[in-house]
């Protein structure tokens, strides 16, 4: 069947006049059956939103599927990512005080910036790609920290031998504010990391909604609160938390950077 392109009424495909407005077809009847081809091909192309749903879904099983490989990672893969967010923030840390404390004994704010700056990408894009367990990098942050300050204590001494301990209360104050300023700098990376990747894998998890959480409320709201809202509520609740407190390490890293210089 095709329209009539005068009345709109439906007219057989093999009609050369229109039965209600007694109108000649026959030089509409190509363009009609052009038009109507089109129209089929069109309902036949999925829309958007199936797209995407899709691509979220191929999406998910792949991130399931990367997380089961990298779940039960072996020796050589833990000493690798010590080396990388472990080793590299501190030979760097290292490396900056000897330029700026001995090669050019310059301001000690510039070392005390960079112990606020330089461990913070590397606990980011630790926590950005795949969840980790976080107390073993707790202790590397702690490592981390401790290592780097007497380390640089120890380069210290090496060119004026001077003591590596603190030996009065401002120096161990200094050595903890030092220490300090760099575990809450990679702490403050972890959560950022860790707020990106739950908001990519929120994304991805959008169009599909718990089917318990439908029915509870269903169930218990009535109705007056959709999944979907109560979902991106949960969600929101999660994802400004860890930014908050992020906002909040990140404080404290720059208190305790600068307070030395500041007072």
């Amino acid at each position: 069947m095709m329209n009539c392109p005068y009345c709109l009424s439906e007219v057989a495909e093999e009609a050369s006049v229109c039965k209600i407005c007694t109108r000649d077809l026959y030089l509409f009847k190509p363009m009609m059956a052009k038009v109507a081809e089109l129209e089929k091909r069109l309902e036949e192309i999925p829309n958007q939103d199936a797209y995407e749903h899709r691509i979220a879904q191929l999406q998910l099983l792949l991130d399931e599927q990367v997380q089961k490989q990298v779940e039960p990672r072996g020796l050589a893969l833990s000493m690798l990512d010590i080396i990388l967010y472990i080793g590299i923030p501190l030979a760097l840390l290292l490396a900056a005080h000897g330029l700026i404390s001995i090669v050019y004994d310059t301001k000690p704010l510039y070392l005390r910036l960079i112990s606020m700056i330089l461990p913070l990408p590397f606990g980011y894009f630790l926590f950005k790609s795949t969840t980790r367990k976080l107390f073993p990098w707790f202790m590397g942050v702690v490592f981390l920290a401790i290592a780097s300050v007497i380390g640089m204590s120890w380069m210290t001494s090496l060119v004026d031998g001077s003591p590596i301990w603190p030996q009065n209360t401002f120096e161990w104050r200094e050595v903890l504010e030092y220490s300090a300023s760099i575990a809450f700098s990679f702490l403050t990376g972890m959560l950022l990391g860790g707020v990106a990747y739950a908001t990519k894998q929120r994304h991805l998890r959008k169009a599909a909604i718990n089917p318990f959480l439908k029915a509870v409320v269903t169930g218990l709201g009535e109705g007056r609160i959709s999944p979907t809202s109560l979902h991106g509520l949960m969600k929101k609740l999660q994802e400004y938390g860890g930014t908050i407190v992020a906002l909040g390490t990140t404080a404290v890293s720059i208190y305790t950077g600068l307070k030395g210089i500041i007072g």
